[in-house]
């Protein structure tokens, strides 16, 4: 099943549900929310898991792309992508955890057609109802603590989650998914029942929803049968041009935040987009100072562009990249002897940073992470 195919799989699923189709799915939050990026499907819907009155009704479902720099360090293993997608139903103070366990079964199982034995979740170790629903479907279930516990920040909506994961491994499934990486998280069904104060201190939502994610390039992995994320069919235009794992990530989530409307800048989201840029250019001259992302070729950038409802021109974008390579060439040629010269009296001091910055627009991560390691 291609990844349109589970696309198309999930969002008509729900919608025989009676669950209304969401509209765009941009990266660029509203403006009096504090984030810079969307990082979660439900994000955009806070007021309304709150209890705001959303204008389609009380059943959503959507794609919604995300981004984090969170896992920064971790994007090129086998999972951890930047920019992602995320397949999301909702129920705004409509049916409950137990309706959401058993859709969410019913479509894993007849929908993407995955074994019952390959299923494992866990559950928070206070929420029974969640835990009887598993057992009746005879799927088996781990309880834990903090870990099954979903929030969006310090205050908010929150609650007990069901995670579900699928066995990746070779031969038949062993222990369970704190125990064997082989058992791969792909869907979470939050239960919206508290709000977290300023204090610590919850109380009961008004309004009691459920708030549902699949990572839509983890499930990809899963049902084409690839060890991962890089190797499914919406980064074969990439792995065409380069074998990076980074590169292919960065390039495609450079496109995503250019085609959401972000410009490279110092501040903000442009400074995320810049940094993105940097770690691009960085890892494309390790092996071969001579490449440029002039020499980028259509075709994945326009892959990325659609697959993403993006609506931009391709030859834009890549023109964003090129412009920003170039300013990042002449900074490098300007500090490069002016850290080399601080670096002779020693290792750098705060003094030495602040200088570089202030005086010549060099900020700290380039010099720690580029400057001092050429």
């Amino acid at each position: 099943m291609d990844t349109r195919q589970i696309v198309s799989t999930f969002l008509d699923f729900y919608r025989e549900r009676g669950h209304e189709l969401l509209g765009d799915a941009t990266l660029i939050p509203p403006q009096d929310d504090p984030v810079l990026f969307t990082s979660a499907g439900m994000h955009p819907l806070t007021p309304y898991i709150e209890g705001k009155p959303h204008p389609l009704g009380r059943r959503l479902t959507g794609v919604q792309r995300c981004l984090r720099t969170t896992d920064l360090d971790e994007v090129g293993d086998d999972t951890h992508l930047t920019v992602f997608q995320m397949l999301g139903s909702w129920s705004l103070g409509d049916y409950g955890g137990d309706q959401s366990l058993r859709w969410g079964f019913e479509l894993l199982r007849d929908g993407f057609q995955l074994p019952v034995e390959r299923l494992h979740v866990t559950v928070y170790e206070e929420d029974p109802r969640s835990l009887d629903t598993w057992r009746q479907l005879g799927v088996p279930a781990e309880q834990l603590g903090d870990e099954n516990w979903w929030s969006n920040g310090p205050t908010g909506p929150c609650g007990p989650d069901s995670e579900i994961f699928v066995w990746t491994g070779d031969g038949p499934p062993t222990g369970t998914p704190s125990t064997d990486d082989n058992w791969v998280e792909v869907w979470n069904h939050v239960m919206m029942r508290h709000r977290r104060h300023p204090d610590g201190s919850l109380s009961p939502l008004e309004q009691p929803g459920v708030d549902t994610g699949m990572g839509l390039e983890r499930m990809s992995m899963v049902l084409q049968g690839k060890r991962s994320v890089f190797d499914i069919d919406v980064f074969e235009p990439w792995r065409r041009w380069t074998s990076s794992r980074l590169l292919c990530d960065h390039l495609r989530s450079c496109v995503v935040v250019v085609g959401d409307g972000v410009h490279p800048s110092n501040t903000g989201r442009g400074y995320v987009l810049r940094r993105l840029v940097r770690r691009t250019l960085t890892e494309l001259w390790r092996d071969d100072p001579s490449r440029t992302l002039g020499d980028l070729p259509v075709e994945p950038l326009g892959d990325t562009v659609e697959r993403f409802s993006l609506r931009v021109d391709p030859l834009y974008v890549r023109d964003v990249l090129v412009y920003e390579e170039r300013r990042f060439q002449a900074l490098l040629r300007r500090g490069r002897p002016l850290v080399q010269r601080l670096l002779l009296r020693g290792p750098l001091t705060d003094d030495d940073f602040h200088y570089l910055h202030d005086t010549h627009g060099i900020p700290r991560d380039l010099v720690e992470e580029v400057l001092t390691a050429a």
